[in-house]
């Protein structure tokens, strides 16, 4: 498995996210569960809103698609996701 570093930036609906949060974090606690996404939180310093996520998927196409059915994602709420291939070294 290739782990990928995800980076999400949240556009400004604040509320909205916060309407949609519970239903966020099931799909990626439903993907930490199956050894899909490692690690995932929200920035919380002055910087634009987003989060950094770590999957784990054979393909970008594979991430792209996990990523996907994320309510944030299906409600519009990610002004931009990069996808990056992470040769991650793990202590």
């Amino acid at each position: 498995m290739t782990d990928w570093m995800i980076e999400y930036v949240y556009d400004d609906r604040a509320d909205e996210r916060d309407r949609l949060r519970p239903e966020h974090r099931a799909h990626l606690a439903e993907l930490a569960a199956a050894g899909r996404m490692p690690a995932y939180g929200r920035f919380d310093d002055e910087g634009p809103a987003g989060a950094l996520l770590i999957g784990r998927a054979e393909t970008r196409e594979e991430v792209e698609a996990m990523l996907d059915g994320d309510p944030f994602m299906v409600a519009g709420l990610i002004a931009e996701r990069r996808i990056r291939r992470w040769p991650a070294v793990w202590a």
